[in-house]
């Protein structure tokens, strides 16, 4: 993802605040870095969650509610 060198940390990174800002709307009080993580004017910030893998029962609870089966028959 990251096209710096050197990359940037990753999110999950303990260090994930060095990574080089790509947007900056210092009017609205945000900055979005390289590696995905926004961070506020306040000191909070943002991490997203990686991405779900195919195997989660999540997943599976949808495929069977369009297949019609109820909530109470797949929990």
């Amino acid at each position: 993802m990251c096209q710096h060198l050197p990359p940037c940390p990753p999110r999950q990174a303990l260090e994930h605040r060095v990574a080089l800002i790509v947007a900056e709307h210092w009017d609205q009080g945000w900055s979005l870095l390289c590696n995905g993580v926004i961070i506020f004017d306040d000191g909070g910030e943002f991490v997203p969650a990686p991405a779900r893998p195919d195997h989660e029962p999540a997943v599976a609870i949808v495929a069977a509610c369009r297949s019609g089966a109820s909530l109470q028959s797949v929990a």
